[in-house]
């Protein structure tokens, strides 16, 4: 067991604050571009080279610590035992390839499957989203209050439109209607950012039908600081190390967001 989870997180700050200079210095520079399982899936040398960076230092700093990652670390990892980080070296790729905006650094700390410390950077919008276990989670220096109660008419909901375009179903229950119910939709291009936004209250709901623990995993820490309920689509608590749908979202929004998306099992 690790003794001041504050401390974890403070190194963590440093190394990640010392990667997003490294991503802010190669924008500058023509970058290498693959795809990974689909066009949409991108994947740049500067991901592997943050995930070998941030690796590097937490096996030489905590080398009893295990490590997941979103590129090329922890694949053989079948247990949540003991402490394990869950590190996402740029959330929001395509976003860092095609508008140098809008992408994010994540970091989670977990014990024995329970979130401890959750950390989501806003690269070049300088915003430090952290949370440890008990203690509250932050905007920068700024403690974030906790949730307080929306109805879907007032809500603005974070959701791909790629989901919307996809749907076939269109009874009382679609997220066509959810959408037409709802104030506002908003798309960011990151799961982490999007998930920081449910916690300072930017966004009332984030909803996404497919995600890996590397996306959610620092979120998880800091919406249940807040009071933000996130579950898959049937309720359920989310894996830490399998994909899974997400709906996060204020407790009675919560619910009444459920009725749209609980038999959705994909399209």
């Amino acid at each position: 067991m690790t003794g001041n989870w504050n401390d974890v997180k403070s190194t963590a700050v440093l190394w990640m604050d010392e990667a997003g200079k490294m991503l802010k210095e190669s924008l500058s520079r023509s970058l290498h571009v693959e795809q990974k399982s689909n066009p949409n899936d991108l994947v740049t040398e500067m991901d592997i080279k943050i995930e070998r960076f941030l690796k590097e230092r937490i096996e030489n700093t905590f080398p009893s610590h295990r490590i997941l990652g979103e590129e090329e670390t922890g694949a053989n990892i079948k247990t949540t035992d003991g402490v394990l980080w869950i590190i996402d070296p740029i959330d929001g790729t395509t976003n860092f390839v095609h508008q140098k905006f809008n992408f994010a650094i994540s970091v989670a700390v977990v014990e024995n499957g329970v979130g401890k410390v959750g950390i989501i950077y806003n690269v070049m919008q300088d915003e430090w989203f952290t949370a440890v276990e008990g203690e509250g989670a932050f905007l920068n220096e700024r403690r974030l209050p906790a949730a307080t109660e929306v109805d879907l008419p007032e809500a603005i909901i974070g959701l791909n439109g790629r989901w919307l375009a996809r749907e076939t179903r269109r009874d009382e229950q679609s997220l066509h209607t959810m959408v037409r119910k709802s104030r506002s939709v908003r798309s960011y291009g990151s799961a982490a950012i999007e998930l920081a936004y449910v916690a300072c209250g930017r966004l009332d709901s984030y909803i996404s039908f497919h995600l890996s623990p590397w996306d959610y995993a620092a979120g998880l820490v800091m919406l249940k600081e807040v009071g933000i309920i996130v579950t898959d689509f049937k309720g359920k608590p989310l894996p830490l190390l399998t994909w899974s749908p997400l709906l996060a979202a204020r407790p009675h929004l919560h619910d009444q967001l459920s009725l749209y998306v609980h038999d959705h099992r994909g399209f």
